[in-house]
C-alpha cells in the first residue's frame, strides 16, 4: 500500500521543519521564510498534477539548502530530496537524503493533507504570526482544484 507522509512544523518565527517519509524511511529538512518555500512546494506538486515531467522546489536553511526534485512518468512520481551546501549549488554537489517513488495521487493527497493540517492547527492568522508570511491559501487551493480535475483520470490509468 502506498504511503507518503509530509508534516510542516512551525518551529520558530520564520522557521519551519518539514518531515517527509514513506514506509521505508524519512527525512527532516528546515525552511526559512527568506524564500517562498511552502508556495514553491505547492506549485511544484501542482505542476506534476498538471502533467509536467519534472518540477523542483527549494527550501533555504541559511546557508544549507534542501532541493526537492520531482520526476513524473505516467502516474508515477519519483521524489529526490537533496541537501546542498548553499542554494546556488548544482544538484551534483548535493547529497541525496531521501527518495521515494509514489503514485501521483498519493503525492498530491499528502501535500494537500499537510497544509490542511497546518491551517487546522494554527489558523491562517497564527500561521502568519509564526511563519512571517501569509498562509499559502491560493497555492493550496490551486493544487486542490488540479487534483480534483485529474484524480478520475489516474484511477482509469
Amino acid at each position: 500500500m502506498p504511503h507518503l507522509r509530509l508534516v510542516w512544523i512551525l518551529s520558530g518565527h520564520g522557521w519551519a521543519d518539514c518531515v517527509v517519509g514513506d514506509h521505508q524511511s524519512e527525512a527532516e529538512v528546515t525552511a526559512s521564510y527568506i524564500t517562498t518555500a511552502p508556495e514553491d512546494l505547492l506549485a511544484a506538486v501542482t505542476g506534476l498534477v498538471g502533467g509536467k515531467a519534472e518540477c523542483r522546489a527549494q527550501f533555504e536553511a541559511e546557508p544549507t539548502a534542501f532541493r526537492w526534485i520531482f520526476y513524473r512518468q505516467g502516474t508515477d512520481v519519483w521524489i529526490r530530496l537533496l541537501e546542498l551546501p548553499h542554494g546556488n549549488a548544482h544538484d551534483k554537489t548535493g547529497t541525496e537524503i531521501w527518495s521515494t517513488q509514489q503514485h501521483i495521487d498519493v503525492v498530491a493527497r499528502a501535500v494537500i493533507r499537510c497544509f490542511d493540517e497546518v491551517v487546522r492547527e494554527h489558523g491562517e492568522s497564527a500561521y502568519r504570526g509564526k511563519w512571517g508570511e501569509h498562509f499559502p491559501r491560493a497555492e493550496l487551493e490551486t493544487l486542490r482544484a488540479a487534483w480534483r480535475d485529474h484524480r478520475d483520470d489516474w484511477a482509469a490509468a
